[in-house]
């Protein structure tokens, strides 16, 4: 495993969520041309702690690769030395990486697929997106429909809502099913947690009209906490999925 040393300059920062304290950080590596990585991917940042000892975080990368340059999306954690270093940081800060690492990359050949994500669970899926749906240069969906079902507490907390609501509006086989656990008056897209909708939309029932023609997804990728990672893998195998039809990343 390569495990050399990198470092991550910050170039810019938005915070995407209030109630959440969300960021999106974007960073460039200066000392590369090109930073190669396959979308879904993680690296581990690494830094010195105020007593002095290094501490560890992995983050999935929240985009497709371009150049030397990759987004990370993290929440601030009470507490937590990494996320509130990483949320204060300033543009022109760096950071030191290792990496990437990991499989929870998009398999070939493509196949209709359902995206199943909560929180910043979302990271590996803006990379997906980016990369199969790109705004710049042609499709490489091969024609497959995705459907990316997207849980949040709060709609305030759909991280990159608009990007993909236009995603879906410009590819007719990209379907953005976002749900809220916590709707607000008026609310009008779906209800409750991503369990429930997934099993909706795999089953068919009504008032789920994202599926077109015959298009079935064949595959399933999860990512999130392990509560609803775990409960998303038992109800696709009640479904009958076979296990390798499901891939995961899990956070906790």
């Amino acid at each position: 495993m390569d495990r050399r040393m990198y470092s991550a300059r910050l170039l810019d920062k938005k915070l995407l969520s209030e109630s959440a304290q969300c960021y999106h950080l974007e960073f460039d590596v200066p000392e590369l041309e090109n930073f190669a990585f396959e979308p879904g991917q993680f690296i581990s940042m690494v830094a010195e702690d105020g007593r002095g000892k290094s501490q560890t975080r992995a983050y999935s990368i929240a985009s497709a690769p371009r150049g030397n340059r990759f987004d990370l999306c993290l929440d601030r954690v009470d507490g937590g030395f990494f996320s509130n270093q990483l949320a204060d940081a300033k543009l022109g800060d760096s950071v030191s990486f290792h990496g990437p690492y990991g499989l929870f990359v998009l398999r070939r050949p493509l196949v209709d697929s359902v995206w199943i994500a909560a929180g910043t669970g979302i990271a590996p899926m803006r990379g997906f997106v980016e990369t199969l749906f790109p705004s710049a240069t042609e499709d490489k969906s091969d024609g497959k429909h995705f459907w990316l079902v997207y849980g949040a507490r709060h709609a305030s907390e759909i991280y990159y809502r608009h990007y993909f609501e236009k995603a879906a509006a410009e590819h007719s086989n990209f379907h953005f099913l976002p749900t809220v656990i916590h709707p607000h008056e008026g609310w009008e897209g779906l209800r409750g947690n991503v369990e429930v909708q997934v099993r909706m939309l795999l089953l068919d029932d009504v008032g789920m009209d994202s599926l077109i023609g015959d298009a079935k997804p064949a595959q399933a990728y999860i990512c999130g906490l392990n509560e609803m990672v775990a409960a998303n893998r038992a109800q696709l195998k009640e479904l009958g999925w076979d296990r390798k039809q499901i891939a995961f990343e899990r956070y906790d």
